[in-house]
Order: structure tokens, then C-alpha cells, then sequence
């Protein structure tokens, strides 16, 4: 190899080569250290690829909602001015810190499950409040299929949420006076909120289903915190879609106090149906299955019909409807 005779700054020798691999080594350093600091895994860059595929499948079967932004360029001006005065900073950001979010330790085999229950719920609630007018989507439809793949990605994005609030929360004597302040206070909210409809069935069984929900035995800890990681998330998700009339609600506020909170309890919904697929695909399956450490979600085992309790380290709480991690 070629050796090029250089000085470091203390004037001693150095060379071209060597000055290039301590570059290298710092960039693979720099990279393992961001790696590490979001916890990402092998699975992360899948996760963010079926998201971006999502958003561009999005993008070409419902054209018109790209075109809508897409007009408002002029192609005769500099662009990058444009960009900068018509790009929606704050989707940006809520796209920006959800995709790091799906990213931090991501586990596709459990994430499945998580996904799966987001469409399910997503689907649900939102034919529930375009049925009813409760709120409605600027292109009209009860509800829109474009908007139902933002559920599981929430719910992702929750699920990291609440991993992060269960290492850093204290006090869990403290989480069974917290769920039973807040729950009655969002119950009443939701029947204040829901009132105009409530001759339709569908509004009748939304209150009994999330009464089902709050009254029965479950991990307050876990739920406060769900809750908590929802509502903080759908604040920023409503306050978008609400200020730039992607949806409207029948109040006209931008966002209700209501459907801020409606996040925190469907994302506890959400934990809780799926603390229930996890019980019956545990039963069904002959223990062929264990929970990794996450609000729910499955990891496949040796198939040999028995827990491998040494490798697995599987709990029996983990297998308890509502069971959450207080690791």
C-alpha cells in the first residue's frame, strides 16, 4: 500500500491510511452508539419498511388526498422555499417520533399481535364514530380504509411508550388510586361526549363494553400507564387532524378533551383483548408459545409442548388477562 507521509496536529507522523481507518472506526463507533441509544434490533428495519410501504401503498390507491398538497406548488418558483412554507411541521414531527418509536426494540413476532389487534380495534372504533357522526373525515366516508393503518402504528408506538414509563414510574401502591380516579372521570366524559347519540346501538355498546373493561380485576399499573402513553400521543394526533380538518367532530373543538383521552382507553382496550388472544392462543396452542417482555405479544418456542421455563423464563402472570410488566 501506498503510505502518504502526513502530520498530526502535535506534529507527529501519520498517514493517510491510518488516518482513514481511525475514521472508519469512529463511523462504526458513532453508528453502533445511535444503534444502542434507540434500541434498535434486526426487526426495527423491517418494522419502518412495512410502515414507509404502507404510507406509499397509501399514497397511490388514494391519489387525490397527495394531490391535494401537490397543487398547492408552484412548479415555475423555487421549490425548497415552497417546501419550507407549505410543509406541515407538526405532521412531520409526529411522523418523525413515531418512526423512531416502532423502531426502539422491536420484535416482529411480537409486534404481530400488537398490529393485528390495532387494525381489529382501529377498524372498529372508527366505524363506530363515522356511523354515528360523531366525527367525520373530510372526504365523507363511514369511515375511510387510508386511516385505518394509523391505528396499529399508534399502537406500536404506545407499546414503546409504556415501556418507557414502566422503568421510569415509582410508587405502584400509588396506580390503584391513580385507575380509579381516572377511569370514572373519563366513563363520565364519554357519556357526556356520546349522549347525542346514544339511540344508536352501536353508542349503547361502546359504554358497556369499556364499563366490561374498567370494572373487572386488572393490573392498575399497567393500566394507568397504557392510558397515559395513549392520551399522550393522541393529544398530538388529535390536535393535528382536528387544526388541518382531516376529521371533525360534532362539537367543533380542535381537539375535545374527550377524544384525547378515548386514545388512552382505546389503547388499554387494545392491551386488554390482547392480554385475552394471548390467554386462548396459550391454551390452544399446548404452551407451543411465551410472551416476551412487552405489553403483549408472541414469541414461538420449541413446539414440543412443554414452557422450557430455564430458556424462556416464562411467568405465570404472564398468562393472567391483564397481566403488564412491572419489570
Amino acid at each position: 500500500m501506498t503510505q502518504i507521509n502526513l502530520t498530526t496536529d502535535d506534529g507527529r507522523p501519520a498517514t493517510l491510511a491510518v488516518r482513514r481507518l481511525s475514521r472508519s472506526a469512529s463511523l462504526r463507533g458513532l453508528t453502533s452508539s445511535i444503534v444502542s441509544l434507540f434500541g434498535w434490533t434486526p426487526s426495527s428495519y423491517l418494522i419502518l419498511s412495512l410502515f414507509a410501504a404502507t404510507l406509499f401503498v397509501i399514497g397511490v390507491v388514494w391519489w387525490p388526498l397527495v394531490e391535494a398538497n401537490v397543487i398547492l406548488f408552484d412548479w415555475s418558483q423555487p421549490l425548497w422555499p415552497q417546501i419550507w412554507l407549505y410543509m406541515d411541521w407538526l405532521l412531520l414531527g409526529v411522523f418523525a417520533v413515531m418512526s423512531l418509536l416502532i423502531m426502539a426494540g422491536a420484535d416482529i413476532k411480537a409486534d404481530a399481535l400488537i398490529v393485528f389487534v390495532g387494525l381489529a380495534g382501529g377498524l372498529v372504533i372508527e366505524s363506530w364514530g363515522t356511523q354515528t357522526h360523531l366525527w367525520t373525515y373530510f372526504t365523507l366516508e363511514r369511515p375511510p380504509l387510508w386511516i385505518i393503518p394509523a391505528w396499529p402504528i399508534a399502537s406500536l408506538s404506545i407499546d414503546r411508550l409504556y415501556r418507557f414509563l414502566n422503568r421510569a414510574a415509582h410508587h405502584a401502591s400509588r396506580f390503584t388510586i391513580a385507575y380509579w380516579l381516572v377511569f370514572p372521570i373519563f366513563y363520565a366524559l364519554m357519556l357526556l361526549f356520546v349522549w347525542p347519540a346514544l339511540d344508536k346501538s352501536l353508542t349503547i355498546a361502546a359504554p358497556l363494553l369499556c364499563a366490561l373493561l374498567i370494572l373487572p380485576p386488572t393490573d392498575h399499573r399497567a393500566a394507568v400507564l397504557t392510558f397515559a402513553a395513549g392520551a399522550g400521543l393522541g393529544y398530538f394526533l388529535e390536535l393535528w387532524g382536528t387544526t388541518r380538518e382531516c376529521w371533525t367532530y360534532y362539537t367543533r373543538e380542535t381537539p375535545p378533551l374527550f377524544a384525547v383521552l378515548a386514545h388512552g382507553m382505546a389503547a388499554v382496550a387494545f392491551w386488554r383483548v390482547g392480554g385475552l388472544a394471548r390467554l386462548l392462543l396459550f391454551r390452544l396452542l399446548q404452551f407451543k408459545y411465551t410472551i416476551p417482555n412487552t405489553q403483549y405479544g408472541i414469541v414461538k418456542g420449541d413446539g414440543d409442548g412443554k414452557d422450557r421455563r430455564q430458556n424462556l423464563q416464562v411467568r405465570p402472570a404472564d398468562y393472567q388477562i391483564g397481566a403488564g410488566d412491572a419489570n
